[in-house]
């Protein structure tokens, strides 16, 4: 194989060089990927565990700093926040065109999470467009230079007006090797894109329904206020 890829023509080069390119970007995504999706799921399960088990916000506040790859925790973080500048403000003097004053106060809770859970969720999808974008190009680069390296074995056949397997076989080989490496870039890539955004898409869903929770919770205080 080392010697089809270093006997092939300069374009046939340029594609598996291109693909090379892909696949080692591709891996090096995949393992960032598995390393940095892993600690999310695991932290945030412990964080939903210690969350219900203390049941207090500042307790789980004074805990937060273990649990800083967690986008669970995140959320509570800046939920919390917001209670606290809330609070902050409705001790002070507002001054009357202060347009947070004319705003529910779980209102401005509900979006702090979600633009925490739109940030969030940004973050764990980030590189995964790459995945996608080898999966589905890949193939088609490959095929590019098997097509390119395919033309020249014809052209060396009209050429030299031999038709034989030993004139033919050698350059529809150099061509083929480029498909077989595009194949071999996207396979991997499509299948750590599906299996990514699998596991995102149930943090996304675990991160609204804590929102959700979280809400009620703020909800319940007002009432009690």
């Amino acid at each position: 194989m080392l010697d089809l890829v270093l006997n092939a023509g300069p374009v046939v080069k340029l594609v598996l060089l291109i693909l090379l390119y892909f696949s080692l970007v591709s891996w090096a995504i995949i393992f960032y990927k598995v390393s940095t999706i892993q600690r999310a799921i695991k932290q945030s399960d412990r964080f939903l565990d210690f969350f219900w088990k203390k049941k207090r916000f500042d307790l789980v506040g004074q805990g937060i700093k273990e649990f800083n790859h967690s986008p669970i925790a995140t959320l509570f973080r800046e939920g919390y926040h917001e209670m606290l500048q809330l609070k902050k403000k409705s001790s002070d003097s507002i001054e009357p065109s202060d347009f947070s004053s004319k705003m529910d106060p779980t209102e401005m809770v509900g979006r702090a999470l979600r633009r925490a859970t739109t940030q969030e969720t940004q973050r764990l999808e980030k590189y995964l467009t790459f995945l996608a974008t080898t999966g589905s190009t890949a193939p088609f680069i490959g095929l590019f230079g098997t097509v390119w390296g395919i033309m020249n074995s014809f052209h060396g056949i009209g050429t030299t007006g031999s038709a034989s397997l030993a004139v033919v076989a050698p350059g529809i080989s150099e061509a083929l090797i480029a498909t077989a490496i595009g194949l071999a870039a996207a396979i991997p890539a499509v299948m750590g894109y599906n299996h990514f955004l699998n596991k995102v898409n149930i943090l996304i869903g675990e991160m609204d329904n804590f929102s959700q929770e979280f809400l009620n919770i703020v909800e319940r205080m007002e009432r009690g206020n």
